[in-house]
Order: C-alpha cells, then sequence, then structure tokens
C-alpha cells in the first residue's frame, strides 16, 4: 500500500501520464534494432542514431528547465513535452527512410527535452526532504509498469503480425494520446519565480552549472563520467541477437528486466530516504558491473534471463535515485534547471557512450565494450563511495 500523504494525485496523475508515454515508447524500443536493420542501419549507424537523438534532446533539456523556472510554470512544458513525444510514434512508420527516421527520433527526444525539467520540478514540489525519494521512486515505478506493458503488447502483436513493425508504429499512437488527455487533468500549482537568470540564449543549457552549489556538482560528476560509458540498451538487446536469440525471446527478457524495474523502484526510493541515497545508488551501480561483465561471454538463455533482472535492480537503484538525490541540494525554484542541466548532459554523454560503443563493437566485437563499460563503472563505484557525501 502506498503512503496517500506521500503520493498525492499530481503525483499520481504524472506517473499515469508517463506510465502511458512509456507504453508507446516501449511497445516500439525491444524492436527498433530489428526495424532499423530492416530498412538498411548498420549497428555503427543504429548507434549514432540513438546517441544523437539523445544529445539533442539533452542540449533542450536544461534549456527547458531554467525557462520553467524563470516563469514559474510548469504544465505547458509537460502537456507540449509529452504530445511532441506522442506524435513521433507515428511518424517512424510514415517516414521510413534515414532523414525520416532521425527527424521522428529527434521529435520524440525533443519532447523529452521539453518536458523533464519540468515534470521532475513538479514532482519535487510535492515532496517534502524526507520522502523526495519515495515520490521519485513510485513515479518511477509506474513509468517502467508501461515498459512491461508496452513490450507485452508488441510481442502479442507480432506473434499474430509477424514483422509487421509499420503498423506497430501506429497503434502506439494510442497510449500516446491517453498520456497526453491525463496531462489536462493537473493543475497547475502557483510557485515563486527563480531568480532573474533570463538567459536569451541557448547557452541556458549549460548555465545553471555555472551557479549550481558544490554539493550538487560533486554528486552529479561522477554520474556524469558514467553515462560516458553508459550506452543504449540497444545494444544489450543486440547481444542477445548476437548469442542466436529470437526476435520474441529478446522482447521477453526485456519485459523481464523492466518488470523487475517497476518492482523494484519504488522500494529503492523509499530505502533511499530511509538509509542514504549513496548506499543504494552504490548498490545499483555495482549490479551493472555485474551485467554488463558476465553478459560480455555469456551466450546461456537462463543467465541472460538472470542478469536482465539483476539489471532491473541497477536501474530502480540509480534512476530515480539519483535524481532525488541531487534535488535534496538545490532549491525547489530552481529544481527543474537542475534536473534539466543534469540530464541535458547525460544526454551528451549518451551520444558519446553509444556512438563509441558502435564503433568498439564493430571493430572488437561485443566482449570488449561491455567489458570496458564494466570496468570503468567500477571505478566511478570506488570514487563515490569514498569522495561523496
Amino acid at each position: 500500500m502506498t503512503n496517500t500523504k506521500t503520493i498525492t494525485k499530481t503525483v499520481l496523475l504524472l506517473s499515469f501520464v508517463s506510465l502511458f508515454t512509456d507504453m508507446a515508447s516501449e511497445m516500439l524500443y525491444p524492436v527498433m534494432p530489428l526495424y532499423l536493420h530492416q530498412i538498411g542501419f548498420t549497428i555503427v549507424g543504429i548507434g549514432l542514431l540513438e546517441g544523437v537523438a539523445e544529445a539533442i534532446a539533452g542540449l533542450s533539456k536544461g534549456y527547458f528547465g531554467t525557462w520553467s523556472d524563470n516563469i514559474a510554470k510548469r504544465m505547458p512544458f509537460v502537456r507540449f513535452g509529452y504530445a511532441l513525444s506522442a506524435i513521433s510514434k507515428p511518424m517512424m512508420a510514415l517516414l521510413a527512410s534515414f532523414w525520416g527516421i532521425f527527424f521522428a527520433r529527434t521529435t520524440d527526444r525533443i519532447g523529452k527535452g521539453i518536458r523533464t525539467g519540468a515534470r521532475d520540478a513538479v514532482l519535487a514540489g510535492e515532496a517534502t526532504p524526507e520522502t523526495i525519494g519515495e515520490v521519485f521512486g513510485f513515479h518511477r515505478a509506474m513509468d517502467t509498469l508501461g515498459a512491461v506493458f508496452g513490450p507485452a503488447i508488441a510481442m502479442a502483436f507480432l506473434m499474430f503480425f509477424p514483422g509487421d513493425y509499420h503498423n506497430l508504429f501506429l497503434w502506439a499512437f494510442i497510449p500516446g494520446t491517453a498520456a497526453i488527455v491525463i496531462t489536462f487533468l493537473i493543475k497547475e500549482k502557483k510557485a515563486k519565480k527563480g531568480k532573474a537568470r533570463q538567459f536569451t540564449s541557448f547557452k541556458a543549457f549549460y548555465n545553471y552549472w555555472i551557479i549550481a552549489p558544490a554539493a550538487y556538482k560533486k554528486t552529479a560528476l561522477p554520474l556524469l563520467v558514467f553515462a560516458l560509458f553508459n550506452s543504449s540498451d540497444v545494444f544489450l538487446l543486440l547481444k542477445l541477437k548476437e548469442a542466436g536469440m529470437e526476435d520474441y525471446v529478446l522482447i521477453a527478457n526485456y519485459i523481464i528486466y523492466n518488470a523487475a524495474y517497476a518492482l523494484c523502484a519504488y522500494p529503492a526510493g523509499i530505502m533511499a530516504d530511509k538509509y542514504g541515497f549513496k548506499k543504494v545508488l552504490v548498490a545499483g551501480l555495482l549490479c551493472f558491473v555485474v551485467v554488463y561483465a558476465l553478459m560480455s561471454f555469456n551466450t546461456n538463455y537462463f543467465v541472460f534471463t538472470g542478469l536482465f533482472i539483476v539489471y532491473g535492480f541497477y536501474a530502480a537503484a540509480t534512476e530515480s535515485v539519483a535524481k532525488a538525490w541531487l534535488l535534496k541540494s538545490v532549491g525547489k525554484e530552481s529544481s527543474a534547471a537542475a534536473i534539466g542541466t543534469f540530464t541535458g548532459f547525460q544526454s551528451i554523454a549518451l551520444l558519446l557512450a553509444s556512438t563509441f560503443a558502435g564503433i568498439l563493437w564493430y571493430n572488437f566485437g561485443s566482449m570488449v565494450t561491455l567489458l570496458c563499460s564494466a570496468a570503468i563503472t567500477f571505478i566511478v563505484v570506488v570514487y563515490i563511495h569514498f569522495k561523496t557525501d
């Protein structure tokens, strides 16, 4: 049972918005590399596409987060951002060319860039310092339930219509539309305007970093180093494909991963509030190290399934926990800029990580690629354990 005093109506509605949006996105994500291969993308091209799309979104997150803080408005950014993500799904089917896919993926990621800071600021505004981990954990759990339902729907669809990725992308518009409708049920709270930091140029995406508290930077830096070696999960799905697994096995393992993620996210948030954000985050990153190291040479189906379960705990113990930890070090009036800046730099790091992973995989194979990520992450874990508060 959830604590109704902590999980307010606004938190619940935003969580359902994320659930439906993620359902739409995750109907497509596990089949994305298969679809891209079908229309002629190479492994390097897939890595570059994912990285560039995320980087473009990243450049917008700090900018729109700062804009939201400056005008003390959240919901217009939330609504428009989710709307862009919804319309990008059918675009993937209707614009089946390199530049068409690039435009659709960029539209989706810009939508995420517009909404991320403002949405997380709304969540932070509903929490106290003692409950912020729980609020973000609950939201992440609901969001990730969409990543369970979405691939399950995709798997059922492809069982009846094998290889029909085109129509699957069109059907994904339905849950995306439901998410947009729910955003209009959320009422905007009056918020205190931020300090007079009216950035007029696009460099607003990094300006918050200059004035951010030292505690924020100290926590963010090692997490950004980790992001530089945390490439898209598409590469883990390609590892299963390389091991000879059928398409339905890829999707099934992806569902298992997201189910573990959804089940662990809320408890992880509560544990972070109770025992400390650093302890939970370090445990999650150690799970990442184990998964990448073992997956680098594994070929057994059952081991893959076990590793995806552990990977679900890694995601639950890091994604929302990292945001909540960062937000504890900043004021609520600058929370959108703080999250927008951090997730923006994360997205740029993903561009580098995914591109580098694609090149490394192409030249040296999957084992070297995955072991490299595991080794660097272990170094980050040691740094966080000994050097952060």
